[in-house]
């Protein structure tokens, strides 16, 4: 597979990704709003610049709105053309590398992706955000969910298809971390967190949904919602398919069904990468990631989450060109000389 296809396939799935889980957090926290209606201005702008603090934006939001409201940072994270981590900016950079691979996905695929972009252009979008936002969101997760179905049902298992899946978990890995770390401040800088409030307790149930997780950990925990158990689960949990645990499984398989790798061996650093966080997330406990500072420990997670991204580039992506030397020249001119002479003889 050329270098450029993967690539592309990588990051098409990466932004698909990122923008679903975009909608997730801006509608779970406007939601929010719902249960706070007695907030003043500062209160407000403190409940959303964590949210465009952990999609790591704080400096670009700054230097195009005056002040963080619902408005501004919606239009922000949904809309705005300057952030490319918006939702349209993130569909868009999606459907510009699927169009540039358009023999590597299938129709279903690709017509999807292209009825998502077209539908945030309209002035639809925009009025639906305003008299219906839960509504919206729920398009763009629906057509998210639609396009991995899709993907899984229509398009060939080869290595373009693991280039997708790898792209796909490593950034629902770091965007879990993320959504997790919003609320960091209401952990100790080290240790467990005491049990919530009613109203803190629906705070963090809004993490959990932004993560689609909380029909799934009411299974495990119950309905009493405690910080220590929703970032255990959301970090370590093997089976929940958004967890961090999960999402590096997976990268981690994929990776190595790509090179042929067996586990517990490695023929690039992106795979001893992933390889070493998977085993520390395997053999790790939740006390071990608080006594060591969750906000901290969530800093690591995204910065090893980068590195493997960045070893995956080195490893498949970066091909640099070599120049053959003289000798390789020389002995490629004698084969073709030789090659040339052999039916002459034959006559």
């Amino acid at each position: 597979m050329l270098s450029r296809v993967a690539n592309c396939l990588y990051w098409m799935n990466r932004y698909l990704e990122r923008a679903d889980n975009t909608a997730r957090l801006v509608d779970v926290n406007l939601q929010l709003l719902l249960d706070h209606r007695a907030l003043d201005g500062r209160a407000l702008a403190g409940h959303w610049i964590p949210i465009v603090q952990s999609a790591g934006d704080e400096t670009l939001f700054n230097s195009l709105h005056a002040r963080a409201t619902a408005e501004t940072v919606t239009e922000f994270l949904v809309f705005q053309p300057e952030n490319p981590n918006s939702i349209y900016g993130a569909i868009s950079q999606g459907r510009e590398n699927a169009r540039m691979v358009r023999d590597q996905i299938t129709g279903e695929v690709w017509e999807e992706i292209n009825r998502l972009y077209l539908f945030l252009r309209t002035p639809q979008a925009r009025q639906l955000v305003r008299t219906s936002p839960v509504e919206f969101f729920q398009e763009i997760k629906a057509s998210s969910l639609h396009l991995q179905g899709l993907t899984d049902a229509t398009v060939l298992h080869n290595e373009g298809w693991l280039f997708q899946q790898a792209g796909k978990y490593l950034e629902r890995a770091d965007k879990t971390s993320r959504i997790l770390d919003v609320h960091h401040a209401a952990f100790p800088p080290r240790g467990a967190p005491a049990p919530v409030s009613q109203a803190g307790a629906l705070e963090w149930a809004a993490v959990l949904r932004s993560c689609s997780a909380w029909d799934a950990y009411k299974s495990i925990h119950g309905a009493e919602v405690q910080p220590a158990l929703v970032a255990e689960f959301l970090l370590l949990s093997p089976d929940f398919p958004r967890s961090l645990r999960y999402c590096v499984q997976q990268l981690n398989v994929a990776l190595r069904r790509i090179s042929g790798v067996a586990e517990g061996c490695f023929s690039n650093d992106a795979e001893k990468l992933a390889g070493r966080l998977l085993a520390e997330l395997q053999f790790g406990t939740a006390a071990e990631i608080f006594d060591a500072g969750l906000h901290t420990q969530i800093d690591v997670l995204q910065t090893r989450l980068n590195d493997i991204g960045a070893a995956l580039f080195q490893a498949y992506i970066f091909q640099p060109f070599l120049a053959p030397d003289s000798e390789a020249l020389q002995q490629q001119e004698e084969q073709q000389q030789q090659e040339a002479a052999e039916p002459a003889i034959g006559r």
